[in-house]
């Protein structure tokens, strides 16, 4: 099921907030290990184009469920 471009760009910056976050809190957690942290600029600047892919992916999903609902 492909979705509309529609339901992609309304859940785009959803998923591209979301990767933000979840880089960042990786780096925290990757900081135990020796890593660097990444500022959180750097976190969403990582965010905005890997967004794409989460939004699509999500929107796939969400399109399937309403295929399902539709009688």
């Amino acid at each position: 099921m492909t979705p509309s471009w529609k339901l992609v760009a309304g859940l785009y910056p959803f998923g591209a907030g979301a990767v933000a976050v979840n880089l960042f809190f990786a780096s925290l957690i990757g900081s135990w290990l020796g890593w660097p942290v990444m500022t959180p600029w750097q976190a969403a600047a990582w965010g905005v184009p890997l967004g794409l892919p989460a939004a699509w992916a999500f929107a796939r999903h969400i399109a399937k469920l309403m295929h399902e609902a539709d009688p």
